[in-house]
């Protein structure tokens, strides 16, 4: 069969329907107060199980960091009918497969298995949301554990330690400035008392959204949840999430980090970006589209055919922007400059080309191009039970609603040239950016002479923090 001229191609796709993500979608709320999404899908005799507890690394106490992902690993310890290590045992004998992850605004636990197991698996999950069975000897193990994961994924990265400063000098304030896997010195520090007092506090019905995704019948699953989370008893004095936030930043924020491991030195920029607010989206679809218009694609995007094709000063350009976050998210820019072009040429060659941007508008055929790309995507979404119910979960621990899901697909294609370029300008504010550059220290082997570096960044001292990981996994 010949194929489609591109063109072609992109405008037969511009006419089929947007993602119906509302369809075959029940929701209800059990008694105790937790939230129940169904999502069917019949294609396969699979189901997916996801709980979301409202919380995240940016509830923790103070001085207490990194006990949401800690209490995630020692949610795999016993109940007082399952044994240490028995819940993914049990899954992965019945032909499924089961983990956990941790953000900054919610703790996910999934497991997927076939569609006849899903009582098992609502059994167990129902089990270790209320019975939870821990001691020192769990404590003490599961710490060292963790420890030992920061270390691995963090203290031996240059990348990932520069970011945790970057991070940091962002949020200044906000408990997102701290990572999520948490300070070395106060995960050292994480007691029994710590872990108990978090679990029982916000491991609850009433803090939880069940999402079941795939082969099942809502009137099922119904029957199920109240079966097995019915009986939970809901924490009565549940916290309200609030949170400090950030003051008016006065001044760009810049900092130089040096590592001799470094092969391949670029700038980061960051700027602090409102997030997709419950019945407010407008402004985080215009967003979502800027950072595709500058740097979704190397070789149609702005950044990347201007100074990776036309005028090759750049190995790679990238800009980026994720909206679901509970509080103010960040909308990044990154240049890593070819040998030979200096980290401030770079940063000089990316100022330009966004000024530039701002100036001549958004090029109405890459607008077309953009918004075909991202209803593909949404509709090819659609084809994962997994990834439906990540992202019902995700937006309804994160402050959105239901409703919002469903007009996010037709609000990203409502948005207009003009509206992109409005966000940018609204956006990319010096006053409100942090600007990182990661670099080998001067006559490191293979490093190329930088001297602006010195007087460009280290007259502001960079402000030593952690990693912001958006999602830790167990």
């Amino acid at each position: 069969m010949p194929r489609l001229p591109i063109r072609l191609a992109f405008s037969l796709f511009a006419l089929l329907p947007l993602p119906a993500l509302a369809d075959e979608l029940t929701t209800f709320t059990l008694d105790n107060g937790m939230e129940v999404v169904v999502l069917e899908d019949h294609r396969a005799p699979v189901v997916v199980q996801m709980v979301w507890y409202r919380v995240g690394a940016a509830d923790e106490p103070p001085g207490k960091s990194g006990i949401a992902h800690y209490l995630e690993h020692l949610m795999f310890k016993g109940t007082d009918t399952l044994e240490p290590g028995e819940f993914s045992k049990v899954v992965a004998a019945n032909g499924g497969t089961d983990n956990a992850f941790t953000s900054q605004d919610y703790t996910a636990y999934h497991q997927r298995v076939a569609a006849n197991r899903l009582d098992l698996v609502m059994q167990m999950e129902a089990d270790r949301m209320r019975d939870l069975q821990l001691d020192g000897r769990d404590i003490l193990t599961e710490r060292q554990v963790v420890i030992e994961e920061r270390a691995q994924r963090t203290d031996s990265d240059p990348g990932a330690l520069f970011n945790e400063q970057r991070n940091a000098a962002q949020y200044q304030n906000h408990p997102y400035g701290i990572p999520v896997i948490g300070w070395k010195h106060e995960m050292e520090a994480l007691t029994l008392d710590d872990a108990l007092s978090f679990y029982r506090r916000y491991y609850a019905p009433n803090n939880a959204v069940l999402v079941v995704a795939g082969d099942v019948d809502p009137a099922e699953v119904r029957r199920l949840a109240e079966t097995h989370y019915g009986a939970l008893a809901p924490t009565p004095d549940l916290p309200e999430r609030l949170r400090p936030q950030e003051p008016p930043q006065r001044a760009e924020r810049r900092m130089l980090f040096k590592d001799a491991r470094i092969a391949q030195p670029y700038v980061i920029r960051t700027y602090l970006a409102p997030e997709r607010d419950p019945g407010d989206q407008t402004e985080a679809a215009a967003l979502t589209l800027l950072a595709a218009v500058l740097g979704g694609s190397s070789q149609t995007s702005e950044l990347g055919r201007a100074l990776q094709f036309d005028n090759p000063k750049a190995l790679y350009t990238s800009a980026f922007y994720d909206g679901i976050n509970l509080d103010d998210t960040t909308f990044g820019l990154v240049i890593v400059p070819v040998p030979g072009v200096s980290l401030q040429q770079a940063e000089d060659l990316m100022d330009a080309e966004i000024a530039a941007f701002l100036d001549r508008g958004v090029d109405p055929e890459q607008l077309e191009r953009i918004r075909m790309q991202l209803n593909a995507s949404l509709i090819y979404g659609q084809d994962s039970v997994q990834a439906r119910a990540q992202l019902y979960g995700s937006a309804l621990t994160s402050g959105l609603t239901l409703e919002d899901v469903k007009v996010w697909p037709e609000l990203l294609q409502q948005v207009t040239g003009e509206d992109i370029v409005a966000a940018g300008r609204r956006v990319f504010q010096r006053d409100n950016a942090v600007t990182g550059w990661l670099r080998a220290p001067e006559g490191a082997v293979g490093t190329v002479p930088d001297p602006a570096a010195e007087t460009a960044l280290e007259t502001s001292p960079p402000t030593i923090i952690e990693t912001n990981e958006k999602e830790v996994t167990q």
